[in-house]
């Protein structure tokens, strides 16, 4: 067997099968929470174009905020799914954790608040749900309460590995692009590219989304790419890919792997998880996925790919010359710098 056998076997067993056909209760759930945390996350930190200011991000435990100034201070909340606790961190040294088992949403936004309040950083947020039909506001919602430690490893393993090969997908535009984070109100991950062109007004209607969000987000022409768990009504979890206006002819685009669907209702290309993880390098299966739907709709839309698209993914010469290890050394892990990497 080659390095590279090796490295696509190890590659494939490491995405996590994904217990979708029982995982409904715990996702509402989560869904919920992260939309609690990342309204307060929204509401101290300043707007960023397309909402960029919103976002969780993936961390080596699970979801986290990054820092959020707060009055010449700031703080930090992170969701642990090995630990399994929201853990709120400030930069004047306070701690708190607040433990993630089956409690309501009413008790978790509670908790919340009071821990913030109770080092000195209280903070307020608008308690409607977004992007949630017929939602119930997070102090009155004593329906949901449902979390199993392992479906929320799960997920998080999930988007552990979408995330390393969206980075790697983003890496290959020099356009304007985002970044890969997770939006906890359609509560899916996600990276966006840019044309720089201006785009026709959003149509608007999202459940719990104003229209002028959801206008100002594709105020310009995009292509998108990312990983959604699904949901209740559709419980299989999905890869997806899109434009924004969709070029005509889009929906026909020959899209990589073969199993690659149009979802007419959604209007964008589909990869089942599962489907994705029949082959056995899901990691350049899925990079080819998102590869071939950008291009297809960046060649109909006549984007300027030459100058949008980089030619050297990996880095340009002078950056991939130096030596960078990818892996550690055999022996104890360890080694010194070379002088010029110091």
């Amino acid at each position: 067997m080659s390095r590279h056998d090796v490295q696509v076997t190890r590659a494939a067993a490491s995405w996590p099968d994904l217990p979708s056909d029982q995982w409904a209760d715990t996702m509402e759930t989560l869904h919920l929470w992260t939309q609690v945390v990342g309204k307060i996350r929204m509401g101290n930190t300043p707007w960023i174009n397309h909402g960029w200011n919103v976002p969780l991000y993936v961390s080596t435990a699970g979801l986290r905020t990054s820092l959020i100034p707060y009055r010449g201070e700031g703080f930090e909340l992170s969701f642990d799914f090995i630990d399994h606790e929201l853990t709120l961190h400030a930069t004047t040294g306070a701690r708190r954790a607040i433990a993630l088992r089956d409690r309501t949403v009413a008790d978790f936004y509670g908790s919340v608040v009071d821990a913030m309040a109770s080092i000195d950083m209280p903070v307020a947020i608008n308690v409607t749900p977004n992007e949630i039909p017929d939602a119930i506001p997070f102090d009155r919602d004593t329906v949901h309460g449902t979390y199993v430690p392992a479906h929320a490893t799960a997920l998080w393993r999930a988007l552990l590995h979408a995330g390393r090969v969206l980075t790697g997908f983003r890496a290959g535009f020099s356009g304007k692009a985002s970044p890969v984070h997770f939006f906890w109100g359609s509560f899916d991950l996600a990276t966006t590219r840019f044309s720089g062109r201006g785009a026709p007004p959003h149509p608007g209607g999202v459940p719990g989304l104003p229209d002028d969000i959801a206008r100002e987000a594709y105020s310009h022409e995009v292509t998108s790419a990312g990983f959604w768990p699904g949901n209740r009504a559709a419980p299989d979890p999905i890869f997806y890919a899109y434009a924004y206006p969709t070029p005509e002819g889009y929906a026909g685009a020959r899209i990589e792997p073969p199993e690659a669907a149009w979802l007419d209702d959604l209007g964008e290309f589909a990869l089942r998880y599962d489907q994705l993880l029949e082959h056995p390098d899901p990691d350049g299966v899925l990079l080819a996925f998102f590869q071939s739907a950008h291009a297809a709709a960046a060649d109909l839309a006549t984007w300027d790919r030459a100058a949008l698209e980089s030619a050297a993914p990996l880095g340009p010469d002078w950056w991939a010359a130096r030596p960078h290890p990818a892996s550690p050394p055999t022996g104890n892990g360890t080694t010194a710098p070379d002088e010029e990497d110091r």
